[in-house]
């Protein structure tokens, strides 16, 4: 009985030349498909799949590209996801980064046919964002961002001792100050620091002094800090550089959260220097964002690291699109009303409701993620479903991410662009249709 299935296991190369496998081979490369048919050709020996329906076990066992990340519903209520990849692209910048995956003229003066500025219509639209800056350039993270000043700069780092933080996946800020060989002149308390402690601590050493945003760390109480405004003030006169970095990214203030910092207000101010995420609530590609006084901007494009954290083409795209483009996610998120965030939920629990699932609309509180705003909830609108759809849906063709609350799956809209409405309601109506 064995050998006769051996004899019914299609053969490899023929399975290859398939029409639709060899087109699949072309797409996403010959040693991919050829470890779905390995699968699928066990399944046959196993007696578990017959021969004739091979073909079509392979098709629907490829993945959707040669890559392994998968397209995930956030449906979290967290804007900006670091586990889900923070922002979510704009239609405007994938199409700048599809154009900008061939040959481009990156470095290259098409006119002159001489070398040309790397970036340079990415860091135009950067300075037209954020106009009280000089000069700018992009590194591929803040972190990035924040070893190349400390390097550049040298010297010893004034810093509140508040804010020496520790933010997601155990990454401390003085750790990374530290390993770029920079020393820490730590000011203040933990919950109390004043424009003196900084004054006092500047000495013929002192290579600037460092204001960084707190993330997700808030003490509340008995706590003074120093506003941007006031310590630049009170550094003015001593050539010491004042570098801010504000962490999430938002180029201007925004009505809906209030106290955030943004690159714009930091730098009229007085803040030499500004540092922040590309990926965040600026709603663009990861990068690393320098802005500020050109003669320090320079001094950093000069230093030998910066040519080992500069980013790629397709980046330099991305963030132009961002800057210049539509309106991104993250910002259309960001300005969602409640009231279509409600009607939305309660068109989906009401058609989930029809095909017999337990669903319900619910309000809920979104959040902005990635260290912004952690003081300030969004109002949001939810479907609710039973707790056992968590998983399911995580694992399901079209993966949606939402959270558990009181044995709950909560599907927070707010982080759901209205486009997906319909593939969020396939994907629950899938698992109920398993048996959730």
């Amino acid at each position: 009985m064995s050998a006769d299935l051996r004899r019914a296991v299609p053969r490899t190369d023929t399975l290859l030349a398939d029409p639709a496998l060899a087109a699949a081979s072309a797409r996403l490369g010959r040693e991919l498909v050829k470890d779905v048919v390995r699968g699928v050709q066990q399944r046959v020996r196993d007696g578990s799949l017959g021969p004739d329906d091979a073909v079509a076990a392979v098709l629907a066992g490829l993945p959707g590209t040669a890559g392994s990340l998968r397209p995930v519903l956030n449906a979290t209520g967290v804007l900006v996801h670091t586990n889900l990849g923070r922002a979510p692209l704009s239609a405007a910048a994938v199409e700048a980064v599809v154009a900008a995956s061939g040959t481009t003229d990156v470095e290259l003066d098409l006119g002159s046919g001489r070398r040309g500025p790397r970036g340079e219509a990415a860091l135009a639209a950067l300075l037209a964002a954020v106009p009280a800056a000089g000069a700018a350039i992009v590194v591929n993270n803040c972190a990035a961002a924040l070893a190349l000043v400390a390097t550049a700069l040298g010297g010893e780092l004034v810093i509140a001792r508040g804010e020496l933080v520790e933010i997601g996946d155990g990454f401390r800020i003085p750790e990374l100050l530290e390993s770029t060989g920079a020393r820490l002149r730590e000011v203040g308390t933990t919950n109390r620091v004043a424009l003196e402690d900084y004054t006092r601590a500047l000495g013929p050493g002192t290579g600037a002094v460092l204001k960084v945003h707190p993330s997700n760390f808030v003490v509340r109480g008995f706590t003074r800090s120093v506003p941007v405004a006031d310590l630049a003030a009170g550094l003015a006169g001593t050539g010491v550089p004042l570098v801010a970095d504000v962490g999430s990214g938002l180029l201007r203030p925004h009505p809906v959260l209030p106290g955030e910092p943004d690159l714009q207000t930091t730098l009229a101010d007085g803040a030499d220097l500004v540092l922040a995420s590309g990926d965040k609530l600026l709603g663009g590609p990861q990068a690393g964002l320098v802005l500020g006084r050109a003669e320090l901007v320079q001094r950093l494009r000069r230093h030998p690291l910066y040519r080992a954290l500069r980013v790629d083409k397709t980046t330099l795209a991305a963030l132009e699109a961002t800057l210049r483009g539509p309106l991104p996610p993250v910002q259309e998120m960001l300005a969602a009303g409640v009231a279509g965030l409600r009607r939305r939920a309660e068109a989906l629990a009401a058609r989930l409701a029809s095909a017999g699932v337990d669903a319900r609309a619910v309000d809920s509180a979104a959040r902005v993620g990635g260290g912004g705003a952690p003081e300030h909830p969004l109002p949001s609108a939810a479907v609710s479903l039973p707790g056992s759809f968590a998983e399911p849906l995580r694992r399901g063709a079209c993966p949606v991410v939402g959270h558990v609350e009181d044995d709950r799956t909560l599907l927070d809209l707010r982080s759901v662009p209205p486009s997906a409405d319909g593939d969020l309601a396939a994907a629950v109506l899938a698992v109920a249709g398993r048996g959730a």
